[in-house]
């Protein structure tokens, strides 16, 4: 199983290294990936490091941007794309996304490409169409060692929960155009549901966002999980 920590922007520099503390004394068979506020990245070490988002351009006169040869340079070996955070606050298309995975695959580092249907598009039934447009940006690049992390926007944070059905029938759209890739599940995960998300056989791992931040309620996720 691949647990991506997203711990978005929370934890200045003293609660940060104090929960990193905490985090490398979690027990686990599954693979950790920690993607920190890029100003938190300097402070990870023994941890396997990812990034929340990369500039799609390259190093050089662009004010506030952090390209993917600077998060190499930190030993940054996975990064987020497409959050729908970022779609929704800032605005990125999928053209945006799709030149951020070619800098990524540049420097040899693997996407992890948010994936989702909002609740209009769950409740119109174009959540389909949605899904395939967000993984067209792939069709004519090297796809091979994309992760994917479906994102039903629907329900996080609002406590609605998709029925195990309808993640598998998702899934199994996912697979069929991406039959060899991973695909993590991001929607709200957490203590109370993991025991009925973790009977769907086609779930590779977790996208994590609030949970990742509390160390121990993530240790209890992850022994359920086992």
């Amino acid at each position: 199983m691949i647990i991506a920590l997203n711990n978005k922007s929370n934890l200045n520099k003293e609660e940060f290294i104090s929960y990193l503390n905490s985090l490398k004394q979690i027990s686990t068979n599954s693979t950790l990936i920690l993607c920190p506020t890029y100003i938190n990245i300097p402070l990870v070490d023994g941890v396997l490091l990812g990034s929340q988002n990369v500039s799609r351009t390259d190093t050089g006169a662009f004010t506030g941007e952090v390209s993917a040869k600077q998060l190499k340079s930190y030993d940054v070996k996975y990064s987020i794309v497409g959050h729908s955070e970022r779609r929704e606050y800032q605005k990125e298309t999928n053209e945006d996304i799709k030149e951020k995975i070619i800098k990524l695959q540049e420097e040899g580092i693997t996407p992890i490409l948010c994936i989702g249907e909002s609740k209009v598009e769950r409740d119109n039934g174009t959540y389909k169409e949605v899904i395939k447009e967000e993984l067209s940006i792939l069709n004519d690049i090297d796809n091979s060692n994309i992760i994917i992390a479906y994102e039903p926007i629907w329900s996080i944070g609002t406590g609605i929960i998709p029925t195990n059905e309808e993640i598998i029938e998702v899934f199994e759209l996912i697979k069929s155009i991406l039959p060899n890739n991973k695909v993590l599940y991001g929607g709200s995960a957490n203590n109370d549901n993991i025991d009925t998300l973790k009977q769907i056989d086609l779930i590779d791992g977790y996208l994590l966002g609030g949970l990742s931040l509390k160390p121990d309620k993530l240790q209890e996720f992850l022994n359920k999980l086992n």
